[in-house]
């Protein structure tokens, strides 16, 4: 039975762009409808499928706006980690050019709980950002008893996390970095990547680069934005351990893009503290 066949979705989320069609979910995450979890569960293993969660969350005032899941090798497609940005479809936490949003993280081969984590959503960029469980405490749920009540209760305590969160966004917004600061952040945020800096064949100064006019300024905000993007999408100049030129790869990884930016928000939560 399809549980999402009597939902709409409403045109758009915010004035920040449109909600995931069926079509697309389907498209882009077949794990969000795996009709079974993979063989190497256990029979403590609590079985619901991603699409009936999302149905709930939606019913909760959530809509999806983007989603994709891991490719492996080791995992069938419909048992693959994947990831939902989800927004509340009428959003009273507004930014200068930023929305929260709800990161949801699930599998179905027993790797991964259900995960809720705050995300924020920037109109000029390509990565969303994901907060750190420093910062914000996730919410997990395992894949055992009331999954689906649990889960919107989970994602109905993040949300009300949005106005602290939007606080901190416009605290980094006014927090100026000198340029040797930006320089410190840049050569902490190129160890999180590479840990090794001889082995990166990358210098710390590229992750200043400024590829959008938006993230043009000495601002703690536009500082985490030039490093993420940089440090997350790949491309790069580099030069390799035997000193050919080549390029940084984009990260693909859900696991590698959750650590890298929760790992920065922390970088830049610590700057702001100081």
């Amino acid at each position: 039975m399809n549980t999402m066949s009597n939902i709409s979705f409403p045109s758009h989320a915010n004035v920040f762009g449109g909600t995931l069609s069926m079509d697309a979910l389907r498209e882009r995450v077949p794990a969000v409808f795996a009709s079974s979890a993979h063989e190497r569960t256990s029979d403590k293993y609590t079985f619901v499928p991603t699409e009936h969660v999302l149905s709930g969350l939606m019913r909760a005032g959530f809509v999806p706006v983007d989603a994709r899941q891991t490719r492996t090798r080791n995992t069938s497609t419909l048992h693959a980690r994947h990831i939902l940005r989800l927004r509340r479809r009428f959003e009273t936490v507004q930014l200068r050019d930023s929305i929260p949003e709800v990161v949801f993280l699930n599998s179905h081969d027993g790797t991964s709980a259900y995960q809720l984590r705050l995300g924020i959503y920037r109109v000029v960029c390509t990565n969303g950002l994901i907060v750190s469980r420093g910062a914000f405490p996730a919410y997990c749920v395992s894949h055992r008893g009331n999954v689906v009540d649990d889960v919107i209760t989970g994602a109905l305590e993040v949300s009300e996390r949005f106005a602290a969160l939007a606080e901190q966004v416009e605290g980094m917004e006014r927090r100026l970095l000198p340029k040797d600061e930006q320089l410190q952040f840049a050569e902490r945020a190129l160890g999180l990547r590479f840990p090794d800096p001889a082995q990166s064949g990358v210098q710390a100064v590229q992750l200043l680069t400024c590829r959008r006019t938006d993230d043009l300024g000495d601002d703690l905000w536009s500082t985490l934005n030039k490093v993420q993007e940089n440090l997350l999408g790949g491309g790069m100049s580099r030069r390799s351990v035997k000193g050919r030129l080549t390029r940084t790869r984009r990260i693909t990884s859900i696991r590698e893009d959750v650590r890298l930016n929760g790992r920065l928000w922390d970088l830049a939560a610590e700057v702001l503290a100081a």
